[in-house]
C-alpha cells in the first residue's frame, strides 16, 4: 500500500515512529514524501498516490483502455487549470478548464491499482481533438480498435462531450467519418 507523508503521520503518529518503521523494514521510502508498506511498488501506484486529483488522459488512457499496445513513455495527466505544475519528469501534464475537466472521469482497476481516467467516449473526443499531434500509425491503431467496440459505446455521451468544445460539430463529423 502506498502512503503519502501525511497518511504516514496519521497512521503512525509521529515522524519518529515513521523513521522507526523505516529502520525495522516495515515501511519503505519510495520517493520524497511517498512511502509503501511493501518493498516493490509500481510507478503507477506512486503517480496515483502523489497526484490523487489528476486524471489519466492521452496516450496513457488509450493504453489503459486497451485501445493500443504502445506503452507510453510518460504518464499523461490532466489537471485543473488552477492546480500547480507537476514537476515529475515521468509526467506530461495538461491543464484543463473546470467545465471540461470533470466530464467523463471514471475509476478503473489496472494491475491492482485504482486509477482515475477518462472513459472511452471522452477519449474518442480527445483523439479527434489532438489527432495531428499523435503519430499516424498510433492514431490508425486506436481508430481500428474503436471500430471494434463501436457497439459498446454510448454515442449520446460522445455528442455531449463533443459539444463541450467550440468545434463540437467538427469533432462529431470527424468521428462519423473515421469511426462509424
Amino acid at each position: 500500500m502506498v502512503l503519502t507523508y501525511n497518511e504516514c503521520i496519521e497512521k503512525y503518529g509521529s515522524d519518529y515512529k515513521i523513521k522507526k518503521e523505516l529502520s525495522n523494514g516495515e515501511l519503505f521510502m519510495k520517493e520524497k514524501g511517498v512511502y509503501s508498506t511493501v518493498r516493490n511498488v509500481s510507478d503507477l501506484d506512486i503517480i496515483t498516490s502523489k497526484f490523487p486529483r489528476a486524471v489519466f488522459t492521452g496516450k496513457s488512457a488509450f493504453y489503459y483502455h486497451s485501445l493500443t499496445d504502445v506503452i507510453p513513455d510518460h504518464f499523461h495527466l490532466a489537471t485543473r487549470r488552477e492546480d500547480s505544475r507537476i514537476k515529475d519528469q515521468r509526467v506530461i501534464q495538461s491543464f484543463l478548464k473546470d467545465d471540461i475537466f470533470e466530464p467523463g472521469i471514471i475509476e478503473m482497476k489496472y494491475n491492482n491499482s485504482s486509477i482515475r481516467l477518462y472513459d472511452r467516449e471522452r477519449m474518442l473526443i480527445e483523439l479527434m481533438r489532438f489527432r495531428k499531434s499523435i503519430p499516424f500509425d498510433l492514431y490508425k491503431e486506436i481508430i481500428q480498435n474503436y471500430r471494434r467496440i463501436v457497439e459498446e459505446m454510448d454515442f449520446g455521451l460522445v455528442e455531449d462531450y463533443a459539444y463541450m468544445f467550440r468545434n463540437g460539430n467538427t469533432l462529431m463529423n470527424q468521428i462519423q467519418m473515421e469511426v462509424l
